[in-house]
């Protein structure tokens, strides 16, 4: 009787352990955004239609053909005339970038943003406990994560994490790998600084699908403070719900489809092929495959099974068959889409059924800042809040897709209302752009480079 009795008891504290230690576990699992910092050059930065100019001009690679080709790109990219290149680009040696152009180019977007965070949020740089750097094109040793480790004298057992490699969705993924460290690391402060050094690895060949690169591609970056402190939440700004991650890296068609290589005049450079969209879509389909029955309704889960049943018993495509698409819009209030280029958000925007208001920041802020990779997401967040957009309550979903290939989403909970003005503070006004207007001057300048005349003509 006396070992039944202690078996029972052993059994019931175990029980009791399981669930204390799932209760506990279940607590650190929270992971809030207690602030963020987008990075804007100084003006003299600023890649304008001359200074675009001055830059495709002095490629003597380049003839008439791939200057046509350069016009019709930049005039359907997007992009304004505010957006901001690299020094060493800008300087006219960016066929011959040195290490210290691609420190000064870094140092320059983490410093910066860096700084105003803590000034901010008025967490001292010691406290944080995990630092995640995402830069894809430059690893250098020391690590850029012991660069900010120096400068800002952090403590000797921070956890620090190098991400390379990984392309515009690499924010997405250093947000994933944070929100996976704080299950084991309590009360925790990180940091994420998601940019790209675009300086040393400008294209100064001539090859078109190597050549998009350097149309779409500018300068910029963010830093992110995130929390796992629940005495914190009511300081947060927003509170992650949900992250999915698809990689495709299997697949050979979708490994290639976005790769760094060399010409064949050696020329380094980024080659984007035309399977780019169809891994992206497969891609995208998985992401949401995974990530859907986490934020839509069962009501909505129940109408798009019973449409799509029906739609398979007819077989025949009718004007209700278009009604089976899931409505994303049922669990979720905004969409932070990547501002990789125009066709990136066109294409996105189809085939989830979004309005141009839900398109419209993704657009303004491709059109203000260009693609910077990795830190475009954060520039799109804030345009929606100064835009004051963003209630308590309110649910966004952030779609990144990158190089491997890679679809990385996530979807946040705004935990009160949100109205600063930040980065978008002194063009505000301006925007938004209408979509007539989003065609920026090369027409106009430059649209003698396609008169047929010019086809007898020799250009050394």
């Amino acid at each position: 009787m006396e070992l039944f009795i202690t078996i029972c008891f052993l059994l019931f504290f175990c029980i009791i352990s399981y669930f204390y230690k799932r209760f506990f576990q279940i607590r650190n699992q929270c992971c809030y955004m207690l602030a963020y910092e987008c990075f804007k050059a100084s003006d003299d930065r600023k890649l304008d239609t001359e200074a675009c100019v001055r830059v495709v001009i002095r490629n003597k690679n380049l003839g008439l053909d791939q200057y046509r080709f350069l016009l019709q790109t930049m005039v359907n990219s997007g992009l304004g005339e505010e957006t901001y290149g690299p020094r060493n680009v800008l300087a006219g040696r960016e066929e011959t970038p040195t290490l210290e152009d691609a420190h000064s180019e870094m140092d320059e977007i983490m410093f910066d943003t860096l700084d105003k965070l803590f000034a901010k949020t008025g967490v001292s740089p010691s406290e944080i406990d995990i630092l995640v750097v995402d830069v894809s094109l430059f690893s250098p040793a020391p690590s850029l994560t012991a660069r900010i480790v120096n400068r800002y004298k952090m403590r000797d057992n921070i956890k620090t994490f190098s991400l390379s490699g990984m392309g515009c969705s690499a924010s997405m993924v250093a947000v994933d790998l944070v929100q996976h460290l704080f299950k084991t690391h309590k009360n925790a402060f990180a940091i994420v600084v998601s940019t790209e050094t675009i300086g040393p690895h400008w294209y100064c060949g001539k090859e078109k699908s190597m050549m998009l690169s350097n149309c779409l591609f500018r300068s910029g970056g963010c830093s992110v403070l995130l929390t796992n402190r629940r005495s914190l939440k009511h300081q947060a700004l927003m509170k992650l719900s949900h992250s999915v991650r698809t990689n495709m890296g299997a697949n050979d068609e979708a490994y290639g489809c976005c790769i760094q290589i060399e010409d064949e005049q050696g020329y380094q450079g980024f080659l984007l092929t035309r399977s780019l969209t169809k891994a992206a879509a497969k891609a995208f389909t998985l992401n949401l495959k995974a990530l859907v029955p986490k934020i839509l309704p069962i009501s909505e889960l129940l109408r798009f099974a019973i449409v799509s049943l029906c739609k398979s018993k007819r077989k025949s495509s009718t004007p209700e068959s278009a009604k089976a698409g899931l409505n994303l819009k049922t669990g979720i209030e905004h969409f932070c889409i990547h501002p990789g280029g125009r066709a990136v958000i066109d294409g996105l925007g189809m085939s989830l059924g979004l309005s141009e208001y839900d398109l419209e920041p993704s657009r303004m802020a491709l059109h203000r800042f260009g693609n910077t990779s990795a830190g475009g997401l954060w520039y799109v967040l804030g345009y929606m809040e100064a835009k004051k957009r963003l209630k308590k309550g309110d649910r966004i979903l952030m779609i990144s897709l990158g190089a491997g290939f890679m679809c990385n989403n996530c979807v946040w909970e705004v935990t009160k209302d949100l109205e600063d003005s930040n980065v978008w503070e002194d063009t505000l006004d301006r925007y938004p752009v209408s979509r007539e207007n989003l065609v920026n001057p090369f027409t106009e300048k430059y649209s003698w480079i396609n008169d047929e005349c010019l086809n007898f003509v020799r250009m050394d």
